[in-house]
């Protein structure tokens, strides 16, 4: 009965997903197009047999948001930093960067995401103040009595998005483009912005490629570690490139439970194929209209001040470089991932040049 387990694994992803698929939308991406992404990973999983699927990430569609203006600098800047990353994988460069910079500095980096993460969700409750802080209570009191993400994004998104619905009377018009069955093709442009925003999307996901990639695999328990990095690289980068063209959202690497299953392979293939079928068949639209954007804000304030920014800063500042990690955590916050990871690989092989060390 290995596939009802599988199954159960695979619907508990999905429970996760769904409220970020819905932060998507709110950022103008269509759902329509992002289906050839769940489709096209779940082919690559099922021929290469990698245990690493992919969703909606929280920390990725926060940047995109926070840096690009409308939907046609967001789906360049993802277009810019899926091209960065199909070359890292493509010729297994992806371990030499981290191998390169040091994971202190990589740890270091994604802290500062975290912190940018908890700000984005503060900033979240600033137009829709009641929903947002009951998102950020319910999402509070859930993680401390149960430890677990999913039931904390289940019932902040699901209980702050009932208050809306029904007391505050919330429906949404969501754009066109967002709920359109269609392709619609978008030019990419090219600005300071958009390279800027494709550097630090390429920053950021190679930092979480590399952790939740290495998460999701070592969660199986076999040895050697099943994934591969740069496979996971290439497949990421070639589904963002893809649907980033039709005004798609972009699906990222993230710490699956279905790793956990019985047949993570397996598991992780039913979620994509799930997801899909939401997506295709225009259901996640038709929930969006009732899930103001300020309900995801507790979600994103306990993933980056909870779960991500403390366990990324310890390792960061236990290294050999602190005072160079804590820079890189405080760029990375303040101004973007890659702005940190530059000033953090500068500050490294530079300081010793010149007779200083940090």
């Amino acid at each position: 009965m290995h596939w009802i387990a599988d199954l159960m694994a695979a619907i508990g992803v999905v429970l996760n997903g769904i409220p970020q698929g819905i932060m998507a939308m709110m950022l103008g991406f269509a759902v329509f197009p992002t289906t050839f992404s769940f489709v096209f990973a779940s082919a690559v999983n099922g021929i290469f047999g990698s245990v690493a699927p992919l969703s909606f990430q929280a920390e990725s569609l926060a940047l995109v948001g926070n840096l690009g203006k409308d939907l046609r600098e967001r789906s360049s800047i993802i277009f810019g930093g899926s091209l960065i990353m199909v070359l890292i994988g493509l010729t297994g460069s992806l371990t030499r960067i981290v191998d390169w910079l040091g994971s202190d500095i990589m740890n270091a980096m994604m802290a500062g995401v975290g912190i940018m993460l908890a700000k984005i969700a503060i900033n979240m409750t600033k137009a829709e103040q009641k929903t947002g802080w009951l998102s950020i209570i319910i999402a509070v009191i859930t993680y401390l009595i149960t430890k677990d993400l999913v039931w904390t994004i289940v019932l902040s998104v699901g209980g702050s998005s009932l208050y809306a619905a029904f007391i505050e009377k919330y429906r949404a018009e969501l754009p066109a483009n967002v709920t359109a069955r269609r392709f619609l093709f978008t030019k990419p442009i090219i600005n300071a912005k958009v390279i800027r925003g494709a550097l630090s999307l390429a920053c950021l996901n190679i930092g979480a490629n590399i952790s939740y990639g290495l998460i999701t695999g070592q969660m199986t328990g076999i040895k050697p570690n099943p994934v591969n990095l740069n496979l996971l690289t290439s497949t990421q980068a070639l589904a963002d490139m893809g649907t980033s063209l039709l005004g798609g959202a972009p699906v990222e690497t993230i710490i699956s439970a279905t790793a956990s299953a019985p047949e993570p392979v397996i598991a992780g293939i039913i979620m994509m194929l799930i997801m899909a079928v939401i997506l295709f068949a225009g259901w996640l639209p038709k929930i969006g209209k009732y899930v103001p954007s300020s309900a995801i804000a507790g979600f994103l304030l306990i993933l980056g001040m909870v779960v991500i920014f403390p366990e990324d800063a310890a390792a960061a500042l236990a290294g050999h470089h602190s005072m160079i990690a804590g820079i890189t955590i405080v760029t990375t916050a303040v101004f973007d991932p890659f702005a940190g990871l530059v000033t953090g690989g500068v500050l490294k092989f530079v300081l010793p040049l010149v007779g200083l060390a940090l």
